[in-house]
């Protein structure tokens, strides 16, 4: 088993995330991308070899702030990463480099985020989980599954006016501004305008918006989508609190839903949350079934698991008071904190 570091020519590289089951979009090279270019983080991609044939392969990328310390991600920003293989041996190879990296730049951990409940000996953390809903040829038959209550509650937004908006590039000012204000309301440092730019740019065929706006022509929700292989994504969606009534919420989820089956994708993935939390209890409803997220951990022998979470109590003082915060103000010193979070 040989391993290389990809700096170019990533045809080869990505190809392989493409044929493997577990591949996303978030280990293509345009996530690389991605990070590299708005973030101006440092990457490592290595690939684990077997003569001349590609046998697995791991994105990483390492972060290093005062706040937050130093560390390595796969991958950044998102739900999924890790470590994609063909052999256990080619996974142990990989799972050893990444520790030579670790080791050589002095970070705590590497973090490998993962879907798959993997046999191998590593520490792992399951708190948080995903919901998949398997789509059907049409949005006919999707509203028909759904329960009599929750079809009520989506067209109940519908009686107020309330429409849907799906585009790109073109719907992330309008977006933007929703999500800013959500993400200060739950007192978290948000990401800059320029993120969502980068991404749509980088995947134009992969990312998209969706809107939901009252009858007066106001935005009042909206979600960010990632579409990839048979599944679409949702990894940022908001809605405003004071339309709360009129339950937004429940019609740009299902606009997002019918986008998803006009365009041919299988399954929705709803994104990551905690168990027993208001957002798994929404997420449950649709009919979605519970997944696992698998976060494993490189660490130095007899170091423990990190937590650099909202739930850790070390950051709730931070949460309270970015939460009283004027908008205009965390707009502007979101960004370079949030860079450093993972």
């Amino acid at each position: 088993m040989r391993i290389t570091y990809f700096t170019d020519d990533f045809e080869r590289w990505d190809a392989y995330v493409k044929a493997h089951e577990a591949g996303t979009i978030y280990h293509t090279s345009a996530w690389k991308s991605i990070i590299e270019t708005h973030f101006k983080k440092d990457t490592f991609y290595i690939a684990a070899w077997e003569r001349d044939k590609l046998k697995g392969l791991l994105p990483l990328t390492h972060f290093k702030s005062a706040l937050f310390g130093n560390f390595i991600v796969s991958v950044p920003f998102v739900n999924y990463g890790g470590i994609l293989a063909d052999s256990m041996e080619a996974m142990r190879a990989l799972a050893a480099e990444a520790e030579k990296i670790r080791a050589q730049y002095g970070a705590d951990f590497v973090e490998l985020r993962d879907a798959r409940l993997l046999e191998w000996e590593l520490p792992v953390k399951t708190q948080k989980v995903t919901f998949y809903l398997d789509l059907p040829p049409t949005e006919e038959e999707l509203m028909a599954s759904f329960k009599a209550k929750l079809r009520s509650q989506i067209r109940r937004p519908m009686k107020e006016g309330i429409t849907g908006e799906v585009g790109g590039l073109e719907l992330v000012d309008a977006f933007y501004e929703v999500f800013c204000r959500n993400m200060r309301d739950l007192g978290t440092p948000v990401y800059s305008k320029n993120f969502f730019e980068t991404i749509l740019r980088q995947t134009p065929e992969n990312s998209h918006i969706v809107l939901v706006k009252s009858k007066e022509g106001q935005t009042i929700g909206g979600a960010f989508l990632h579409g990839y292989k048979e599944r679409m994504e949702i990894p940022w969606a908001s809605t405003l609190r004071e339309y709360n009534r009129f339950s937004p919420n429940m019609l740009l989820y299902w606009e997002v839903l019918r986008f998803s089956i006009a365009r041919g994708y299988k399954q929705f993935d709803f994104g990551r949350c905690s168990r027993d939390s208001g957002t798994y209890r929404f997420k449950k409803q649709w009919g979605s079934v519970e997944h696992p997220l698998y976060w494993y951990y490189l660490l130095p022998e007899g170091a423990e698991m990190p937590q650099i979470n909202p739930d850790n109590p070390k950051y709730r003082l931070a949460i309270s008071m970015w939460q009283k915060m004027p908008l205009a103000l965390t707009r502007m010193i979101g960004p370079p904190i949030v860079k450093n979070l993972p």
